[in-house]
Parts: structure tokens; C-alpha cells; sequence
């Protein structure tokens, strides 16, 4: 999923923590799946930010040369405005987009 384009909320919401976890039916394996889904869209947003920053750095050292580049003031507006990495998860995972496996679990049906 596009972090992009979410529907998730900009702000925390009170939620059925044990409804949430009925499909791994424990909750801390829920929270350590969502808690790794957001660590990967943090590190996500945070390469594309600097990425797309990187494009309006400037390596002069006289001020000067130095402006305000509006481009790069609405860039970074843009991922203000953007949902936490947490939400973002946590909307992913109750619309079932998150892909998760435990392998000590499949061991064990063998």
C-alpha cells in the first residue's frame, strides 16, 4: 500500500484492542507486527523525503546564493501533514493488507 494514499486517520482513535487481535488472537504478536510495519514506512517516508530534498540541496557556502525555495518548503508541508507511520499501520492491518508469518508457529504444526 501506497503511504501516499492512505484513509488512515490523522489522529489516535479509541479501538477494540482484542478485536484487532483476533487474527493472531494475541495481542502482543499484533502490536510487534504493526510496531514493525511502521518502523518499515517510517524508514520509507523518511529515504523519499530526503530523497526528493536532496534534489534542492545546495553545496555553496556563500549566503548570497542562498533562497528560499518554495518547492522544497511544500515538499516537506506535504509529509507534516501526512499521517504517522503508526496510524498508517494500524490502518493497514484492520483492512488485512499487512502480510505477516510466525515461523515458530509453523513449526509447530508440523
Amino acid at each position: 500500500m501506497d503511504y501516499r494514499k492512505t484513509n488512515a486517520p490523522q489522529n489516535t482513535e479509541t479501538r477494540d484492542v482484542m478485536k484487532l487481535a483476533e487474527p493472531v488472537g494475541n495481542v502482543y504478536e499484533m502490536v510487534r507486527i504493526i510496531s514493525k510495519r511502521a518502523n518499515q514506512l517510517s524508514v520509507e517516508m523518511k529515504q523519499d523525503l530526503d530523497a526528493k530534498l536532496q534534489e534542492f540541496a545546495s553545496y555553496t557556502d556563500n549566503l548570497e546564493e542562498v533562497f528560499e525555495n518554495h518547492e522544497q518548503i511544500e515538499i516537506s508541508r506535504f509529509y507534516e501533514k501526512l499521517p504517522k507511520p503508526s496510524l498508517i499501520a494500524l490502518q493497514e492491518w484492520k483492512e488485512g493488507e499487512i502480510y505477516y508469518r510466525n515461523p515458530a508457529k509453523e513449526k509447530e504444526q508440523f
